[in-house]
């Protein structure tokens, strides 16, 4: 085999070192270092550290001081700036409104004659049927926000379906609950009926505290002989009662039935929805709908245009009325003695 060795270096230096003896790269020095850096030329503002304020207070500035990169004018007249507070604002609870209104007595021959229910009487197939509907709705509330979730409307598609009847014994079941008021406002100008179905007359209600603003809503609030129940007649009808119901002032009208009262609920009576406006527009104000319907007279295409109309509210139920038939055979209120 051919005999490999390692080639030798010329004076055994390396390639470096040759080099170096060649250029003298060792009389080389590495530059000095100043102690002190001189000032970078492109640093012009100097930035200054401000504590904020937590309190309100009144500082007097001559002229308004430049800010790099803003382009502020100075007010024409320098005065005295108010500093607001950093800290955020804390909610202010609102005083419980107070309802004014004149004390009424509710006849019980007329809700009886009306086939209604009647207050602190024994339990019946009636009663069983609308504390079902109110623990419905009661669930729909707990589970709501807004300004609209203690208010319920209360209409049906067509007149002679039992709207009226509905909302009248929903507010007599709901008033019945412990911890709560219920305020049920008779909502169809064109035809109130609420306060002759309870058996007083009334006077002014809510569309007088709608289109007079020097008219107080809580003022036209009647209170009732029944405990937790309070009434709010219709008023007195004008020929722009849908504007006025479409107007700002509603909503104003309609908070104060419910400000600082988180225990109250807002049972609306409004006319059939097919048959006018009123029913509609109130949609855009409450938590939830019930949408009467009779068995033997709503038709598919009714239901489906009122539902159509009510399409603002965000919650819609329907109730079944003057229904003779279930397929489970449920018959409530014979479990206590009291058939019906």
């Amino acid at each position: 085999m051919t005999e490999q060795t390692r080639i030798p270096l010329p004076g055994k230096r390396s390639l470096f070192e040759r080099a170096e003896d060649v250029l003298g790269a060792g009389q080389f020095q590495p530059a000095p270092v100043p102690h002190e850096l001189a000032a970078a030329s492109n640093r012009r503002v100097t930035k200054t550290v401000r504590k904020a304020m937590m309190v309100e207070e009144t500082v007097e500035r001559d002229e308004p001081e430049a800010v790099p990169g803003l382009n502020v004018e100075p007010s024409a007249s320098p005065a005295s700036v108010p500093i607001a507070s950093v800290a955020e604002p804390r909610a202010v609870a609102q005083a419980r409104v107070q309802f004014c209104g004149p004390r009424v007595a509710i006849d019980r021959p007329t809700l009886r004659n009306h086939g209604l229910l009647e207050p602190d009487t024994a339990v019946t197939t009636l009663l069983e049927e609308f504390r079902l509907v109110k623990r419905q709705l009661l669930q729909g509330m707990r589970g709501a926000h807004g300004a609209g979730a203690q208010r319920v409307l209360v209409c049906s598609p067509l007149p002679g379906e039992g709207k009226t009847f509905c909302a009248i014994n929903l507010a007599l079941a709901l008033a019945a609950e412990r911890d709560s008021e219920v305020v049920l406002v008779d909502a169809d100008f064109a035809k109130p009926s609420v306060p002759a179905m309870l058996g007083f007359d009334a006077g002014a209600g809510l569309m007088d505290a709608l289109a007079d603003t020097g008219v107080a809503v809580e003022d036209c609030v009647l209170a009732t002989d029944v405990a937790g129940l309070y009434v709010l007649p219709a008023g007195r009808s004008t020929a722009h009662d849908g504007e006025y119901l479409a107007s700002g002032r509603t909503r104003e009208v309609l908070a104060r039935l419910t400000q600082g009262a988180p225990d109250r609920i807002v049972i609306f009576d409004s006319p059939p929805a097919l048959a006018a406006s009123p029913a509609s527009e109130l949609a855009g104000h409450v938590g939830q709908a019930l949408v009467v319907c009779r068995a033997d007279r709503t038709g598919m295409s009714a239901l489906e245009d009122a539902l159509s109309l009510l399409s603002a509210c965000p919650d819609i139920k329907l109730l079944l009325n003057a229904a003779n038939f279930s397929p489970s055979g449920r018959r409530f209120g014979t479990y206590y003695g009291y058939g019906g």
